[in-house]
């Protein structure tokens, strides 16, 4: 066994983007990435993020939604806040662990005034793609993103 990279995922909820970005990093890099995801303020995970990582073949509903203080005497190589209120309410975390920022967009937020159920999905479905991208390009984005690229 190699050693994987440690990385949390963190949001405010961890009910959808942490989510997306956790079942990603496991589906598409698990051979060299540990991940997890967590929240300041955790809540359900969100049936929306679990529909659109489903059409997409990634099945996170055995996820759960997880507190970031669960974490906090854990060692990562990486947090990685995925919004700005995560960033601006992260804990201090032991060891060597590298806080890197990469926001995306909150689809629950986007989805607010959606006219119809699809046009809701596909504001979870952009940002999820989103997402895939940036894991797509780990563990290589995440020093790109520490040199402020």
């Amino acid at each position: 066994m190699t050693n994987r990279l440690r990385i949390l995922f963190l949001c405010t909820g961890n009910s959808c983007r942490s989510q997306m970005a956790e079942g990603w990093a496991r589906h598409l890099k698990g051979d060299v990435i540990e991940p997890y995801s967590a929240g300041i303020d955790p809540r359900a995970l969100n049936p929306n993020a679990v529909k659109v990582m489903g059409e997409a073949g990634v099945d996170i509903s055995g996820q759960r939604s997880k507190s970031v203080t669960e974490f906090e005497d854990e060692e990562f190589d990486y947090v990685v806040t995925l919004c700005g209120h995560a960033q601006q309410t992260c804990p201090v975390f032991p060891g060597k662990t590298t806080m890197v920022h990469v926001g995306f967009d909150d689809p629950p937020e986007l989805a607010r005034n959606a006219k119809t159920e699809e046009e809701a999905l596909n504001h979870y479905r952009r940002v999820r793609d989103e997402i895939r991208a940036f894991v797509e390009r780990l563990p290589d984005a995440l020093t790109e993103h520490e040199k402020g690229k």
